[in-house]
């Protein structure tokens, strides 16, 4: 029998391993995983590679695993996005490496890596430092950059509703990043509102289908309650 719950917080985030690469949803803090944060930063994994659209905001969730220096690089779209005092501290004092990449070419380079595509060419960035060391070309008098595809060990995922299978729907912003996340990451982790019953989520419904999740988790599954 396919079942994906996991019982607790701390035992979906368990496989995350020192060095991991860890995709995470959020636009800011909408759509934000906080509940997974808090379990990654109490499960103690450190030297990751985390992928996001922002560095966080004040002391809390995102930036709070980067303030304890648990993060040794971010792949990001918005590192000094309002109230990301975090980044800013740990960048100047070089504590932090920053892959700089449009949110548009963030997104693509995820889907290819999903969809098991290779490089692709895009426009964005063409001529800046962000093409800086990339192949760069001119077809029909217009410049373009390859771009590599992004994968990761993890994504941690925001979404609405699960069934014991996986299958995922959202709400709102925070289905601006899970479906890709959920196809670019080896294992995926999604915490949700609730866990509804094999069958009640409508097919044309499903979002993210569970054959790309991993594990799923009430947002308020402490202690072994699911």
């Amino acid at each position: 029998m396919i079942n994906k719950i996991a019982s607790s917080l701390s035992e979906a985030v368990a496989p995350i391993t020192d060095g991991s690469s860890v995709m995470i949803t959020g636009f800011g803090d909408s759509g934000l995983p906080r509940e997974l944060i808090d379990a990654l930063i109490e499960q103690g994994a450190s030297d990751l590679t985390i992928i996001s659209n922002n560095a966080g905001t004040e002391r809390v969730g995102l930036a709070r695993l980067l303030e304890l220096g648990r993060v040794r690089k971010i792949v990001c779209s918005y590192p000094k996005s309002s109230g990301s005092v975090v980044f800013t501290e740990l960048y100047r004092a070089g504590r932090i490496e920053l892959e700089l990449v449009p949110q548009g070419t963030l997104l693509e380079r995820m889907r290819a890596a999903g969809a098991g595509l290779g490089p692709f060419f895009t426009p964005t960035g063409y001529g800046t430092t962000i093409a800086d060391g990339k192949e760069q070309r001119v077809v029909d008098g217009k410049g373009y950059v390859l771009e590599q595809p992004l994968a990761a060990d993890f994504a941690l995922v925001k979404a609405y509703h699960a069934d014991r299978w996986g299958n995922l729907t959202y709400r709102l912003a925070a289905r601006g990043f899970g479906p890709v996340m959920c196809m670019a990451a080896k294992t995926t982790i999604a915490q949700v509102d609730d866990i509804v019953p094999l069958g009640s989520i409508a097919p044309e419904a499903v979002v993210t289908p569970g054959i790309f999740v991993s594990r799923v988790v009430r947002k308020d599954a402490q202690n072994g309650r699911s």
